[in-house]
């Protein structure tokens, strides 16, 4: 390379695009969508222009049929596997990312990008201009020259002439020959049989031509070798003309075109905004964007005066809304102290009250303004507004007060209109709403090891962070209302989200008692297992090995043992994750073993090691409840999560036998939805025999199996019936042949026969799925039982088995999000009903379809009836709704409740 002289990139687009695809697990963005290759091509080109910064760059596709090289050979490329039906919907997409970065696009009509990027190349040397070709084709290897080299995008390393001599041996100017001869099974070019690039590189250096070798195929050695050079001569040669780029393509280059300018910053950040890509934003912002209006911070107060303060209370009182934050010492608002409070009540009007600070800062004391500003927050009658309020909520209960009136929170509306965007946080809602970048955090205290707390902070510096919260907040809400009325969402909101905000509250608050000294026992016993598996472990493979190393696993299951790998890595080595042990323990004891002893040594770390770290000082643990993460509206739980604690085994039931009530002579209640999900199925499906088996109380799975089995419901086998069970789960989530094979030990076409049976049989299940992707494809959305919405993008086939991921998580948000409408609703009317009986009993946890309660022993009577009878009235369908309920001295040993 010319140093000091002009470069051009040079995309290989679609090579980029199939290498991403494959090298990033499935990602899916806010409507479902999926978009882990639009993620790696927007990451590749971001840190092209933004690292690289090319004099020149260009967009390589195809223009359509390669119709010269099927003229030499029909079945040319006859051999490449249909695109993947989670990559179609991308292309579009990446398109107009090209075209967000303003990258210009070059394609010619029947040429392949291949020689687009070779008559690109040679124009670019012929001016002087040094080239970089970003591909992972190797034919571009043809192409190296002084000026020309290829880079690994996946990889970041560059390819030139010397590396060429060193990775196969040739020179440029041999490689159509060297791949003439090895062939090219990806694009259907016959080579020639028992040569492979090694081989191939030593003939050319002893015959330097493919036509030297032909010529000379006496001196060849190896009689088999010389027979099938000579068998397939005619071959080789017309692979050679497929193989070499055409650099004569008929393209107009404009060099001021190609010239690398500014993307387009809305339409880069409206890209982000639809994918979930929202770590570019920032990276859109400091490279794209000119810099911003100002933020006028003039207007807001510093209330740290007992005549402020009381100015500010009469201000507020006054009004019908304002919106609030709290500054805190910690992100857990169980254990943080209160900094300072925020206001806002009008348009760039905000203050901020210190009631903590460094020594040198004047402050109030905090239990002045609470004594003051505690009632307006209390005031039933004015609307409080606020980003994840729940946190404030909870901060301010610590403090005395309990805050009350309807509340707005911003989070919550973000997220019912766009329930698959993975963040709602305000910093993030400013940018897309306000095209505003907030104050960032670590301005004020910093990052790492010296990273400070809000309370040691300068008071003054405050002010402008703390203030511009509330009035951000104050702002983004008006925009999100109005939202919020176009779409139909405001009963929702108001009739399930916003009452739920506060029982999630109550319930974080409440947290659950935890036996320390029994997750301890539990602990050592795991231990004690884990060892001895790991022992059996070790005399099985012949020798000891670090069994938590992948690279020491693969040598011993792969190389010492003899097991043939399933599936790779995207790094290209055998993979050893659980679902590849879990096809080779079919074969082996070793990776039985191995699944076992993870098994054990996660529930040991997640839950028997973490948990008793989580405890508080009254006892007990409070996890945190999320409504805005997932994206079918079921509610979460973090810190810790306990929405996966396994009750399918053993040692996961032992782990609920240490959650206990809050006093001895209390007990706990759990209340279980009955196959929910499934009862909703048939609800929205109709179909007449699902309906009749709800709606007679029997077994589903024992119906379904002696349909599909053509058997007497009596004699269905416990085997029939798990499959029935998969069977009947799996078509919830577009479960294929091949995933219900693998989930069942059988073959796919076993497993297709099942299915076939299944909707045979279950004929209105099929029509409520074709239904709804049929809507779905017509509206761009599907909603659930209450109202709830989800975009969704990507449906392509409405009929049929085969689902891509938009279809499958189309009819899965049906499903899933209703039941999670369901829960809630029943939530909402379990709290009030409690309430108006006076019991003392409170609600604890949410687990899935699972409602745990803890009350008097002596209440449980009463408080079982009433819990039932909410959740089975909570929403009316078409089949009964059957909740199992049972109470006992801890979460595990309940005794059932008729």
């Amino acid at each position: 390379m010319n140093r000091g002289t002009r470069t051009i990139y040079i995309l290989d687009t679609y090579s980029l695009i199939y290498q991403v695809f494959h090298a990033i697990p499935t990602m899916t963005g806010p409507a479902g969508q999926p978009t882990n290759a639009v993620f790696g091509i927007f990451r590749d080109l971001l840190n092209l222009v933004r690292k690289t910064k090319p004099d020149y760059l260009a967009a390589a596709f195809e223009g359509g049929e390669p119709t010269k090289r099927l003229e030499i050979l029909p079945e040319y490329k006859a051999n490449r596997a249909a695109m993947p039906d989670d990559l179609r919907p991308q292309i579009e997409v990446i398109k107009r990312v090209v075209h967000a970065f303003r990258i210009p696009v070059l394609e010619s009509e029947g040429a392949e990008a291949d020689d687009v990027i070779a008559t690109l190349a040679r124009k670019a040397e012929a001016e002087g201009i040094d080239v970089v070709i970003c591909t992972a084709d190797k034919d571009a290897r043809q192409l190296l020259s002084d000026r020309v080299r290829i880079l690994n995008l996946r990889k970041n390393e560059f390819l030139d002439v010397d590396g060429l001599q060193r990775d196969w041996g040739i020179r440029p100017d041999q490689v159509v020959d060297l791949l003439a001869l090895t062939g090219d099974s990806v694009d259907n070019v016959p080579g020639v049989p028992g040569i492979g690039i090694k081989t191939a590189a030593t003939l050319l250096q002893a015959h330097e031509t493919l036509d030297g070798i032909l010529e000379n195929l006496d001196k060849v050695t190896g009689a088999k070798r010389k027979q099938s050079l000579a068998d397939h001569a005619e071959t080789v040669q017309r692979g050679r003309r497929l193989i070499e780029l055409d650099d004569r393509v008929p393209i107009t280059i404009d060099w001021s075109a190609l010239e690398l300018g500014g993307g387009d910053a809305r339409e880069l950040k409206d890209l982000c905004i639809e994918c979930g890509f929202h770590g570019f934003l920032k990276e859109i912002e400091d490279h794209y964007k000119p810099p911003k209006a100002a933020w006028d911070y003039s207007t807001y107060e510093k209330v740290d005066s007992p005549e402020a303060l009381a100015s500010l209370a009469d201000r507020l009182r006054g009004l019908d809304r304002f919106a609030f934050d709290t500054e805190t010492t910690s992100t857990d608002p169980l254990r943080a102290e209160l900094v300072g409070l925020s206001f806002a009540w009008e348009e760039g009007r905000a203050a901020y009250v210190p009631v903590r600070g460094p020594v040198w800062c004047k402050t109030l004391p905090a239990e002045d303004v609470i004594s003051v500003l505690g009632p307006i927050l209390a005031d039933p009658r004015i609307e409080k507004i606020g980003q994840n309020a729940k946190y404030d909520m909870l901060v301010l209960t610590r403090s005395g007060v309990d805050v009350a009136g309807p509340i707005t929170d911003t989070m919550v509306l973000s997220y019912l209109l766009e329930s698959g965007e993975r963040n709602h946080g305000l910093n993030q809602l400013a940018e897309r709403m306000l095209d505003h970048t907030m104050i960032p955090i670590s301005d004020l205290i910093g990052k790492g090891k010296k990273q400070l707390r809000m309370d040691e902070v300068e008071v003054d510096r405050v002010v402008e962070y703390a203030a511009e919260d509330a009035d951000v907040c104050r702002r983004i809400a008006l925009l999100l209302e109005a939202e919020i009325e176009r779409e139909g969402l405001t009963e929702l909101y108001a009739e399930l989200e916003r009452p739920l905000i506060r029982i999630l509250a109550d319930m974080e608050r409440a947290g659950i008692r935890i036996d320390v000294d029994r997750m301890n026992t539990l602990s050592r016993e795991f231990g004690t297992r884990i060892d001895e598996i790991e022992g059996e472990i070790h005399r099985i493979a012949g020798r000891p090995f670090n069994i938590g190393s992948a690279q020491q696993l693969r040598k011993v299951l792969f190389e010492e043992i003899g097991l043939k790998p399933t599936k790779k890595t995207p790094g290209g080595e055998p993979s050893t994750d659980q679902e590849v042990l879990e096809e080779l323990a079919a074969l082996h004891e070793l990776p039985r073993a191995i699944i076992e002893h993870r098994r054990l040594s996660k529930l040991k770390s997640t839950y028997l090691d973490a948990l008793p770290a989580l405890v508080h000082p009254d006892g007990r643990i409070h996890a945190s409840f999320n409504q805005v993460v997932a994206a079918t509206g079921r509610l979460s739980s973090s810190d810790p999560n306990l929405q996966n604690i396994p009750v399918r085994t053993e040692e996961g039931r032992q782990i609920r036998q240490a959650f206990l009530p809050g006093r001895d002579d209390w007990s706990l209640l759990t209340a279980d939805y009955s196959q929910i999900e499934l009862r909703i199925l048939a609800h929205y499906s109709a179909d007449p025999a699902l309906v009749e088996a709800f709606s007679q109380g029997r077994d589903v799975h024992s119906v379904v199996a002696s349909r599909i089995f053509g058997v007497a419901e009596s004699a269905v086998t416990s085997e029939q019936r798990r499959v029935a069970k998969t069977v009947n789960f799996g078509v919830i989530y577009g479960l294929s042949a091949f995933g219900l094979a693998a989930r069942l030990g059988i073959t796919q076409s076993e497993a297709a026969t099942f299915i076939d049976a299944y909707f045979e049989e279950y004929s209105g299940v099929d029509r409520f799925i074709t239904t709804t992707l049929e809507s779905a494809l017509a509206t761009g959305r599907v909603e659930t039982i209450l109202g709830r919405r989800r975009p969704i993008q990507g449906i392509k086939n409405t009929t049929g088995r085969s689902r891509n991921l938009a279809e499958r998580t189309a009819v899965n948000t049906v499903i899933q999000g209703s039941a999670a409408d369901l829960i809630k609703k029943a939530m909402i009317d379990v709290v009030a009903a409690i309430r108006d009986e006076r019991l003392e009993a409170r609600m604890l946890l949410q687990i899935h379809d699972e409602l745990v309660f803890e009350a008097p022993t002596s209440e449980i009577p009463r408080l079982a009836p009433i819990v039932r009878r909410a959740m089975t009235e909570a929403l009316e369908l078409d089949v009964p709704l059957e909740v199992d309920l049972g109470f006992g001295a801890n979460w595990l040993d309940v005794v059932e409740i008729a």
